[in-house]
């Protein structure tokens, strides 16, 4: 068995039609999960980018042992695995922080392809004494095929001539729709006609704070956001399409999902994925601005509750409804690649449930950025240290139920997922109850996963 896996990051799940948007455009996607297991409760675990592809790789709870940083020495990822074993380890990236700083999540790859031009938001901003490679690559975009995911698409497109027969692994991890929003403006246009070509930046705050900023403009981030969307559809369906042509169909897996959403307005006007600290006068610092900080940043179902499509030749199509983690994928590409799973992996294959959906999930999940304290510095978005201002949130997901929280006393939230989807109404003080036995999931997990002293010991308690 062949296993293709794409990751697309920042790709909201309520934004793809198999999963009951009406109106973006996902048509590819809709034919993949039309073919696949779709998995409905499926989350984040380590938050965001790198912490994400350290889960991918390693299926461990890395968010207990690592921040953002490279892989370290003593850590088997994958790519390692598979390639130990005899397949074509092959990678088709432009996530830009792979391989920058010494990152080393080249790893195992056999073939490694670095497509170049992403960066940080702050690096499309023209500024004194700066200038990145990225923005000389946009500069000389003419046609789609120039602009960073169709890119990385046709590289993957074009390893698959050349090693098809090949046994292999082929891992795709396009940034977009990550911003800066901008695919070709018709994109934009198929959900703002008057689109007028700007690029919009999110805030990461509450656009409220900003004075004299206007919800239209946020409502314009969010076409050029969908636009992206609709663009990474459509090549992830060239790269299908070319799977189907080659005749790999039938002896190829094909793996879909992102590492987590974003924040377009929700819950009281929050515009990003992380909450930049405020100025004295209660205005909304950038984050790209020198002496910024990370302050509280909650992590909504919007955020961390994300697709995973796994199209299996031989296995029938359907939903499964268990309870599952970023961490799992891992241990199911080794499962349905005929592989032991390793002792060290923490993940478990989702393999048997996607045979069986009467098999039950988790009993609950986790997801953090990793685990840190105030005043710590961290990487929380890119590859710039920032110190945090509050205690990170860290959510716990368990059945019906989501406790999004803090150490700091009358910070946490509860909500019902089942009769309070949105996360509109915080019900933590008439259920302190279920509260607390959402806590101690959290307790028990950095336990097991043994956190050092000084991260557990300010989280042993809920003080609601």
């Amino acid at each position: 068995m062949n296993v293709i896996w794409i990751v697309a990051d920042t790709f909201r799940r309520d934004h793809i039609g198999a999963y009951g948007n009406p109106t973006i455009r996902t048509p590819s996607l809709d034919t993949l999960a039309a073919r696949s297991i779709r998995f409905e409760q499926h989350y984040s675990a380590g938050f965001p980018t790198m912490p994400t592809r350290a889960d991918h790789q390693t299926g461990r709870w890395t968010m207990s042992f690592m921040g953002w940083e490279p892989l370290p020495a003593e850590v088997t990822t994958l790519a390692d695995l598979l390639a130990g074993r005899g397949f074509h380890t092959a990678a088709s990236v432009d996530t830009p922080y792979y391989l920058r700083d010494g990152m080393n999540y080249d790893r195992g790859f056999q073939s490694f392809f670095m497509n170049r031009g992403q960066d940080t938001l702050w690096s499309m901003i023209p500024q004194p004494g700066y200038h990145h490679e990225s923005q000389d690559v946009r500069a000389a975009w003419r046609y789609e095929s120039d602009h960073n995911a169709p890119r990385t698409f046709m590289t993957a497109m074009r390893w698959l001539e050349q090693h098809y027969k090949e046994d292999f692994f082929l891992y795709v991890d396009t940034w977009d729709p990550h911003e800066p929003w901008d695919a070709p403006s018709y994109y934009t246009e198929l959900y703002r006609p008057e689109y007028n070509g700007e690029l919009v930046l999110p805030l990461y705050g509450n656009w409220h704070d900003v004075p004299g900023y206007e919800e239209d403009t946020l409502r314009k981030g969010h076409a050029t956001y969908c636009g992206e969307i609709t663009m990474v559809d459509t090549w992830l369906g060239f790269l299908l399409k070319s799977v189907e042509n080659m005749g790999l169909t039938d002896r190829t897996a094909v793996i879909f999902t992102t590492d987590h959403g974003f924040y377009f307005g929700e819950h009281g006007g929050l515009f990003g994925k992380m909450n930049s600290g405020k100025f004295p006068d209660g205005t909304l610092r950038p984050y790209g601005e020198p002496g910024s900080t990370w302050a509280h940043s909650p992590l909504f179902e919007e955020l961390i509750h994300i697709p995973l499509l796994i199209r299996v030749p031989g296995l029938p199509v359907g939903v499964y409804q268990g309870l599952s983690s970023a961490i799992d994928v891992m241990p199911t590409v080794l499962d349905l690649m005929e592989m032991d799973i390793p002792d060290f992996v923490q993940g478990r294959s989702l393999a048997p449930g996607m045979r069986d959906g009467s098999i039950s999930g988790r009993e609950y999940v986790i997801s953090s950025i990793p685990f840190a304290n105030p005043g710590d510095p961290v990487h929380s978005v890119d590859n710039l240290l920032r110190p945090l201002s509050d205690y990170p949130v860290t959510t716990v997901t368990s059945g019906e139920w989501s406790l999004l929280y803090s150490p700091q006393e009358g910070v946490s939230e509860l909500y019902h997922l089942t009769s309070d989807p949105r996360q509109l109404q915080n019900v933590i003080g008439t259920h302190g109850d279920i509260a607390r036995e959402m806590h101690q999931f959290l307790v028990r997990f950095m336990r097991e996963t043994q956190v050092p002293d000084r991260l557990l010991t300010p989280r042993l308690d809920l003080r609601i």
